[in-house]
Order: structure tokens, then C-alpha cells, then sequence
């Protein structure tokens, strides 16, 4: 089975779930940072990076850097749907199947609650061997007293991608959900920080204010002043 084959790793795909609007807080920024520090690692090693993104900040930052991508989508991180994670998954199983990358890593940040979300780097590509769990020595499915209809490698070959699509449909999810929770955050704290900034000017202008009418009446008192004297 192409996806579940495991290889020496000479090409990595990076693949950062951003969004598609900014307004987020650090939403968007953990991600890509997360992804540079990735390609980091990567180049230490000896591995040559590739570059696919899903989301406008992530594209516009990527194509700002001067970097290569090899394709992207865009349009749907609010609200994403299963169709669009199985046009992810189709690219990327292409791209390993034909031994174009030997390793997929998904980044994206995973919902934990409104106010926290936690960046995640995830591997897709090639598939985990607990997949397989239950095989004999010999590398063969074990079947048992079972007839399957039909044969099991067949099974599989159907499973496998859909395996690949609901994990990363999984992803998009947890990724558009942390991008409301971290928006929801952002403007909450920016009503708060304007409404501490209103107070502040407020304070300032009436001290200003009352600096004036003060200054006023002396000038009123120093003249009355002078004409009584």
C-alpha cells in the first residue's frame, strides 16, 4: 500500500492550517511560526522542505518570504467542509504516492477552549503502523475464520485515503473552531483595552479641564485685584 509505505525521508511537505482573515490575535502568527521553525529543523537535518498551505494569511506570508508553494487553498477556513479536506488529502496522497515527498507534517492549532488553543504539528504521511495492528509475522492481514467481500488489500486501498481525509477534515474543524475561540479573545480584549483608553483620555481631558478653569479664575481674582487696589 503506497500510503502506509515507509521510506528513507530526503523531501518533507509542510502543510500550516492558517486562516483566511486576521483579527485572530496570535491565531494565524503561532501557526506559521511553528511551520518556519519546522523548516529549520528540517534543513538541519538534511531534509529539503516543501511548501503547500491552507488559508490567505498563510499564502500571503509565504508568497511575501519568496518561498515556493507548491499549491494551496483558500475560501473556507471559517466554515470548512468534508469536500475540501478530500481535496487537501487527494494532493498530498498524490504527492507521496508518487514518491514526490516522503513525509507530510499538518500544523495547525487544535481547540482546547475559547481561550486556549494549542499549536499542533502533526504526522499524516506515511500512515502509523498501528494501522496494521494485528498482522502475523509474516507481514500478512490475519483473517481468520472471516470471508471478506472483497479481498482485504481492496478494503484497505478504499480505507486508507479516507483515513487521510477524516484526519485532516478533523484538523480543518479544530483549526476553525481555535480561530473563533482566538477572535472571540482578540476583540474581547481590544473592547477592553479601548474602553481603558477612553478612561485614561477621559481622566486626562477633564484634568486638562479643570487645569484651565482654575487658571481662569485666578486671572479673574489677579485682576479683580488690581482694580480693588
Amino acid at each position: 500500500m503506497p500510503l502506509l509505505e515507509r521510506r528513507d525521508v530526503r523531501t518533507t511537505a509542510i502543510l500550516p492550517l492558517t486562516g483566511d482573515r486576521g483579527l485572530a490575535g496570535a491565531f494565524n502568527a503561532q501557526i506559521l511560526r511553528e511551520a518556519f521553525a519546522q523548516e529549520r529543523r528540517l534543513r538541519d537535518e538534511g531534509v529539503e522542505p516543501r511548501w503547500l498551505v491552507s488559508g490567505k494569511k498563510g499564502v500571503s506570508t509565504l508568497r511575501f518570504r519568496r518561498y515556493e508553494v507548491a499549491q494551496s487553498w483558500t475560501g473556507f477556513s471559517d466554515s470548512p467542509a468534508y469536500a475540501d479536506a478530500q481535496a487537501i488529502a487527494h494532493r498530498i496522497a498524490e504527492l507521496y504516492s508518487q514518491q514526490e515527498v516522503d513525509r507530510v507534517v499538518v500544523i495547525y492549532n487544535r481547540f482546547e477552549s475559547a481561550l486556549t488553543q494549542r499549536v499542533v504539528a502533526q504526522e499524516v504521511l506515511p500512515l502509523p503502523e498501528k494501522l496494521l495492528e494485528g498482522d502475523d509475522e509474516s507481514g500478512e492481514a490475519t483473517r481468520g475464520d472471516f470471508i471478506y467481500e472483497p479481498e482485504p488489500e481492496q478494503i484497505l486501498a478504499r480505507l486508507l485515503p479516507v483515513y487521510v481525509e477524516t484526519e485532516l477534515y478533523r484538523a480543518l474543524l479544530e483549526s476553525a473552531a481555535s480561530e473563533q475561540g482566538a477572535r472571540m479573545t482578540a476583540m474581547r480584549n481590544a473592547s477592553k483595552n479601548a474602553g481603558e483608553l477612553i478612561e485614561s483620555l477621559t481622566l486626562q481631558m477633564n484634568r486638562a479641564r479643570q487645569a484651565e478653569i482654575t487658571q481662569e479664575i485666578l486671572e479673574v481674582v489677579a485682576g479683580a485685584d488690581a482694580l480693588t487696589a
